[in-house]
């Protein structure tokens, strides 16, 4: 019996992978044709989500590795970060420029702790 739980399982990738109460996953935003701000914003609430299915919650966050396509985006990245990430709870993080693809402005790699119980 494996206890590595896969969510959204396809040929190329899961969208989750939990392993020992650790939780993996990769989050860019839905919609691409919003600006850098709005695929920040909705990429945050992406990781919410996902931590509440997980019974997790952003306190929970252990590392979150952050790619931007543009250089000119990270005070928006910082200024949203700020105001998302919990007080006295902040997981490691990077940050570097990428190469995304014409419309991503930003994809994030998220490492969390969750109830390994369920």
């Amino acid at each position: 019996m494996s206890d590595i739980r896969r969510y959204g399982d396809s040929k190329r990738w899961a969208d989750v992978v939990v392993h020992n109460g650790v939780a993996h996953w990769v989050e860019v935003a839905d919609d691409m044709s919003l600006d850098a701000r709005g695929q920040m914003q909705q990429v945050f609430a992406q990781i919410d989500a996902t931590l509440a299915m997980l019974h997790s919650d952003r306190t929970r966050l252990l590392q979150i590795l952050i790619y931007i396509a543009s250089d000119a985006d990270k005070p928006t990245l910082n200024e949203l970060w700020d105001a998302w990430v919990s007080a006295g709870q902040a997981p490691v993080r990077a940050m570097v420029q990428a190469g995304l693809g014409a419309a991503c402005k930003v994809e994030m790699v998220i490492t969390a702790a969750t109830d390994a119980r369920r």
